[in-house]
């Protein structure tokens, strides 16, 4: 956890929401524990019970009592819809004002993404 800008709460977040979408937390097992995450990551339980509440919120997680934790059936898809819905905000608006800032046109801008991205192995 190192990226200043975001609250560690979120960063929690992030992590389980990310291991959620690649497979590696599937839906219907526990989440890692509130005192887990704290002892792993090295931060305050609160901190970290506040992301888990955050996926609560976002329908992602729920809670069995006394037992912890779970991923919900559908998560990955809600993930990936709310991400897919900031994408544009996030990413492309930011590209496109430092393109902007910087004088690059639209077709160049187009050639540079495609390189990156074939350089990634997509779009190949």
């Amino acid at each position: 956890m190192d990226e200043a800008a975001v609250p560690l709460f979120q960063q929690v977040a992030d992590l389980i929401a990310d291991a959620i979408v690649d497979g590696s937390l599937p839906e219907g097992e526990r989440a890692p524990s509130t005192n887990e995450l704290a002892t792993f990551h090295h931060i305050n339980p609160a901190t970290a019970r506040k992301g888990l509440a955050l996926l609560v919120e976002q329908g992602v997680l729920s809670k069995r009592r006394g037992v912890g934790m779970f991923v919900e059936s559908g998560a990955k898809d809600i993930i990936v819809t709310m991400r897919t819905n900031s994408f544009a905000h996030n990413y492309v608006v930011p590209l496109i004002d430092e393109a902007a800032k910087l004088g690059i046109n639209r077709d160049d801008l187009n050639t540079l993404i495609r390189q990156v991205a074939e350089s990634r192995g997509l779009y190949e």
